[in-house]
């Protein structure tokens, strides 16, 4: 580390990730990158990130989907603590595209009637039919 109060140059992936809040605990954000589920591009190259302790700097990419939304995130800076929120957004420009609206969004064939109760047998058959055709 550097002296004094400036950041970093590079940091662990799994850090940064909880430093810039988009996990709750640091182990979630180890266990998501230990999973694959992150891509990391620098410069041209873009390599699928496997390990927790691979590092990152600033200009990097990062591509995942986290709550079924595709996140597209440039770094612009490391963090030396997880502070507030307002903090976490200046250290990366998101570049996501944006979430349609839920009225665009496709409705599933076997929706039920809201406070139709449990469903009976035979209404779970004829969902599970439904979903493997």
């Amino acid at each position: 580390m550097t002296a004094g109060n400036a950041a970093p140059d590079t940091q662990r992936i799994d850090r940064w990730l909880w430093h810039a809040r988009f996990f709750k605990t640091r182990t979630l954000a180890s266990k998501f990158v230990s999973d694959g589920n992150l891509r990391i591009t620098r410069g041209e190259i873009t390599l699928r990130a496997e390990k927790p302790s691979l590092t990152i700097c600033a200009g990097d990419v990062l591509v995942f989907t986290r709550n079924e939304a595709l996140r597209i995130i440039e770094i612009k800076d490391c963090a030396l603590r997880r502070g507030p929120a307002r903090e976490a957004r200046l250290l990366y420009d998101d570049q996501s595209p944006p979430v349609p609206p839920k009225s665009a969004r496709p409705k599933p064939d076997f929706a039920r009637e809201k406070g139709a109760g449990r469903p009976t047998k035979k209404d779970r058959r004829a969902l599970e039919a439904i979903k493997t055709s």
